[in-house]
């Protein structure tokens, strides 16, 4: 190329190559002060798209490992009132075995009755005000939906399998086929606590007589489809729920026939009464995304739905009966407390599993947005050292038009 001054060439072509070095050099250290690979959609479009929705999933797992730790201190909250009830219950049993004899005086049962009415009125209070951040959590208001009341049921499993509601009672035999050895003449009474008011029945031995032949107003007797007898209570809800069922045949003497009674009053409840009341599960979210959450509910725990409300232990029949709605209760309550365990123990594996899924997820996200530093710093050097020496190249591109001036001396 000839000598011209209008046009520079060189100092124009060593000034782009300055310009794009020191661009390059910018972005550099942009990524060496940020320690970001991706500082704006420029650097890497497709890698800033994935990189955000991987931000989202993260946050979205560190805010679902956060609500399930509160989720665990709200189950313990339960479960540990729920323990102080079951101690209550223990107590209450064994006032119950304490009347359930005739050494003591009126006067004796009357104490008794006493404290099982203040350890009825605690069950109440415990049942209305354990809250966790002023949620309510044994009152009922945590409940699954119940769009109609449910009567509660009783089944008996002692009894032979070929048991029918229609058998006479003097055939009546237990599971291994041995006879009760109920006779004509043998009196049968049925007992059992209703709204924490002791309800008898008894019904005389004869020909014929059977199994529903002594049925009471407030339940019936019948089979279930393992030829099981149960005891189904007439009402539906916690009102009309018979508890402690209790079948005693007595001779005609007045002695009970131990081997009948047992058999026959061997009833546990396998459907417990329920009110009708509207849905208050409550729905954690425990995943980063929409639906993945998990529903914590927790049945009424009063008194009245324990079916321990006014429970009475004044005479020895009362006690004797009471001692098997204590039972019932308890198996209640402890059937609430495994559930709440079962969640607990859930919930602290899916911290873990948020953990380590959150983890990884950073892993990943990290190999798309953070920036080598040792590589990012070997090319910032060359960048660098290139920038210097456009730079006075540049100084010396300046300098080839002043030779013009040497063609004038």
């Amino acid at each position: 190329m000839g000598m011209v001054i209008n046009h520079n060439l060189s100092a124009l072509n060593t000034y782009n190559q300055l310009n794009l070095n020191s661009t390059a050099m910018n972005k550099s250290l942009q990524k060496l002060s940020s320690g970001y690979a991706i500082n704006s959609a420029a650097d890497d479009a497709a890698g800033l798209a994935i990189s955000e929705k991987m931000r989202g999933q993260i946050r979205g797992l560190d805010q679902a490992s956060s609500n399930a730790q509160n989720a665990i201190s709200l189950v313990q909250t339960a479960e540990g009132a729920l323990e102080e009830t079951t101690e209550i219950l223990q107590r209450m049993r064994e006032l119950a075995a304490q009347s359930a004899s005739d050494t003591n005086t009126d006067a004796d049962r009357e104490s008794i009755q006493s404290e099982i009415d203040a350890l009825v009125e605690e069950i109440n209070r415990i049942a209305d005000t354990t809250e966790f951040n002023t949620k309510k959590l044994l009152d009922g208001s945590m409940a699954e939906a119940n769009a109609t009341a449910v009567a509660n049921v009783s089944t008996n499993e002692e009894l032979a399998t070929t048991t029918t509601v229609a058998a006479d009672l003097t055939t009546l035999t237990d599971a291994d086929g041995n006879s009760l050895g109920i006779v004509a003449g043998d009196t049968v009474t049925v007992s059992y606590m209703m709204n924490g008011s002791l309800v008898t029945a008894t019904t005389t031995v004869a020909a014929g007589v059977a199994l529903e032949d002594i049925d009471d107003t407030n339940f019936t007797f019948s089979m279930n489809a393992d030829n099981q007898l149960i005891a189904t209570a007439a009402a539906a809800g916690t009102t009309g729920a018979v508890y402690g069922l209790t079948v005693t045949v007595a001779n005609s003497d007045g002695e009970t026939k131990t081997a009948a009674t047992n058999a026959l009053s061997s009833f546990t409840q396998t459907t417990a009464a329920k009110d009708v009341c509207s849905d208050g599960s409550a729905s954690v979210l425990i995943g980063a995304n929409t639906g993945q959450s998990i529903s914590i509910n927790i049945e009424t725990m009063d008194a009245s739905s324990l079916g321990v409300e006014g429970l009475k232990v004044d005479s020895y029949g009362a006690a004797n009966v009471a001692l098997k709605v204590i039972d019932t209760a308890t198996a209640t309550v402890t059937s609430a407390r495994s559930k709440l365990g079962a969640i607990q123990n859930r919930l602290e594996h899916t911290i873990n599993n948020l953990t380590t899924t959150s983890e990884n997820l950073t892993a990943a996200e990290s190999r798309i947005r953070d920036v080598d530093m040792a590589s990012e710093m070997a090319n910032y050097t060359k960048l660098s050292v290139i920038t210097q020496a456009a730079t006075a190249m540049l100084a010396q591109a300046n300098q080839q038009p002043q030779q013009v001036l040497t063609l004038l001396q």
